[in-house]
């Protein structure tokens, strides 16, 4: 009997255990995807930026996307060269938080749709079929980055993409900032490419691609709580992680040097109810400190439009 008492509260327990589990799961699939700082703090940059006009040859660049700001940035030799808005993967598509790498640049691109519960619900495509460049069903437009595993950078529908969760766990970005992107990429790494090929591809349908030899670095990150330049960027929490809370910016703003010992969680929650749909809360660190994290700040849209772009431009040789 009391072996068979033993085995029955067993039974009992395992669905306890079973939870635990997956809540301890899933605990460690958010710090891990939430962990990593944009790199755009000042944790990462020591407090400001460095810019840089593209150098022609110099291939040491890097790509990095904060996901709830909808900023991707192009670094050359650890500076910004430019950055530029995007649009992002819907909920149930997520894009993914971690590191990929871009192994190709492609313009005119085919679309082999993925074997997916989207593609396989649809009645216009059939997974594994070959959509051409001039095929309307073709939702990629005149360029991609494949960055593996089926992801992609390519061309935005519009400027209703930008700030927005659009995709199937795709980045999209405006066509002209994708062809700037994709140019900057060539010269950087001196792609045996000539301007009449590349100007010919945008004028045409005709595939051309240039392999990316070593890959380029894509460094994704879901960072709501980002200061930069000495001031406090506050995003909504697109994907309903659970990032905006009074503990998590706390923690942000004590680790990145901001004395916080006279705010408490109820002034921390006020602030952060303010990020919300596509508008950010935006403060500088010397008013919180003083006190004015409310009354000192701004509620401003996430995506600036052409307000905060890097305007690069490539130096001659």
């Amino acid at each position: 009997m009391q072996k068979s008492h033993f085995f029955i509260a067993l039974i009992a327990l395992l669905p306890i255990f079973y939870l635990s589990s997956l809540t301890t799961s899933a605990q460690t699939y958010l710090e891990r995807i939430t962990k990593p700082q944009s790199a755009r703090s000042d944790k990462v940059t020591g407090g400001s930026i460095a810019k840089t006009a593209l150098v022609p040859g110099e291939g040491d660049i890097k790509i990095t996307v904060n996901v709830p700001a909808f900023q991707l940035t192009l670094w050359q030799n650890g500076k910004e060269v430019k950055t530029y808005f995007v649009g992002v993967g819907m909920k149930d598509y997520p894009i993914y938080i971690g590191e990929l790498v871009a192994s190709e640049v492609i313009w005119n691109p085919n679309w082999i749709p993925p074997d997916s519960d989207w593609v396989n619900g649809s009645q216009r495509v059939t997974a594994g079929e070959v959509i051409l460049p001039t095929d309307p069903r073709n939702p990629l437009g005149k360029l991609k980055i494949p960055l593996g595993s089926g992801y992609l950078i390519h061309q935005a529908k519009g400027m209703g993409d930008l700030g927005s969760l659009v995709s199937h766990g795709c980045i999209r970005v405006l066509k002209t900032d994708l062809y700037d992107l994709a140019e900057k990429i060539a010269a950087a790494r001196a792609l045996p490419l000539t301007k009449i090929q590349i100007e010919n591809a945008k004028l045409t349908s005709k595939t051309l691609s240039a392999k990316l030899d070593p890959t380029i670095p894509v460094e994704i990150t879901y960072d709501t709580h980002v200061v930069e330049a000495g001031r406090l960027h506050i995003y909504p929490d697109i994907y309903d992680y659970e990032t905006n809370n009074a503990k998590n910016l706390r923690q942000e703003l004590v680790t990145s040097g901001v004395d916080v010992s006279r705010i408490t969680d109820l002034d921390l929650e006020r602030i952060l109810s303010r990020a919300v749909g596509k508008k950010q809360f935006v403060v500088s660190v010397q008013n919180i400190e003083a006190g004015r994290e409310t009354s000192g700040g701004q509620i401003l849209p996430v995506v600036l439009r052409g307000a905060t772009e890097q305007r690069g431009v490539v130096k001659k040789p």
